[in-house]
């Protein structure tokens, strides 16, 4: 019988893109987690998925939401990717963020933003499935990090040679 401690190590070994997923509570505080289980679902209507435990302190705030912003993190963002993965930390702290026209938490410099309107949520095992449209679209010229094997690796920028 397989163990939990087999499925996530056999899974580790797929490199996936990380994300930082924000929205406010019904207080309007912001509330927020680390996802590398993201992706397109649609392109028209343009949707995404990212999946959230049920375990997650923003897990209510987030069944709740109307919206929320997906970051798809940089090099410069794996501390703070880090921060919003663990649990009781204070995820906000310093100046990283900025609210945007809905008051909804919005990561400065992010290589993508990617602003979101609840399409739908399921719930699926131990997570929920939050699938949503997207309404507007911010990019830089950084390049995204993935994870594989429990750390971040840097992506080259397409074009650019390798050393």
């Amino acid at each position: 019988m397989m163990t939990k401690d087999q499925f996530r190590n056999a899974l580790s070994g797929f490199p996936s893109g990380v994300t930082i997923v924000t929205t406010t509570d019904a207080e309007r505080g912001w509330c927020g987690f680390t996802a590398s289980s993201f992706c397109s679902v649609s392109a028209e209507p343009p949707l995404v998925l990212v999946c959230l435990a049920d375990t997650a302190e923003c897990h209510a705030a987030f069944l709740a939401a109307r919206r929320w912003n997906i970051h798809i993190v940089d090099e410069a963002h794996t501390g703070l990717a880090t921060r919003f993965a663990s649990r009781g930390a204070d995820k906000f702290a310093g100046n990283a963020f900025e609210a945007d026209a809905h008051g909804i938490p919005r990561l400065r410099n992010a290589f993508v933003t990617l602003q979101c309107r609840r399409h739908e949520i399921h719930a699926s095992g131990d997570h929920a499935i939050l699938v949503g449209e997207v309404v507007d679209v911010d990019m830089t010229d950084s390049a995204p990090v993935f994870y594989y094997r429990r750390a971040f690796h840097p992506v080259e920028k397409a074009g650019e040679p390798t050393s």
